[in-house]
């Protein structure tokens, strides 16, 4: 049995991003698509997100204290929906007491394009 040595391994890079938006934290790389909580745009927009918490280039982490500034990430809006419907049941035994509620969380699906920096786009 013969053991590879380290340096016929390749090293996967991989450029991601951690950004913030509607209370909730997203890592994400160029070409995701993910539903976030319901944005005020347009169907088809593009959109710049400037909370980035975190980045990463060419194997190199940058933080952020508490974000990074100059940064953005880059998006187009690709639908406005609504999620499926969540039954919610009230009961009080013994008394016939009975309620039902639903509800329907709205949110907005985007495609990641690019992470831009001020000065220059990478």
């Amino acid at each position: 049995m013969t053991l590879c040595a380290p340096d016929s391994y390749t090293r996967l890079v991989m450029d991601y991003a951690i950004f913030r938006t509607g209370g909730k934290q997203y890592r994400v790389s160029p070409g995701d698509i993910l539903d976030v909580e319901k944005l005020p745009v347009e169907t088809g927009a593009e959109i710049e997100l400037g909370d980035v918490i975190a980045l990463s280039e060419e194997g190199q982490m940058t933080l952020g204290t508490p974000v990074l500034e100059g940064v953005k990430v880059v998006a187009q809006v690709h639908a406005q929906a609504k999620d499926k419907k969540i039954r919610v049941l009230k009961y009080k035994r013994k008394t016939r007491y009975r309620r039902t509620l639903g509800h329907r969380q709205s949110y907005t699906r985007i495609q990641i394009v690019e992470f831009a920096k001020e000065g220059g786009e990478s």
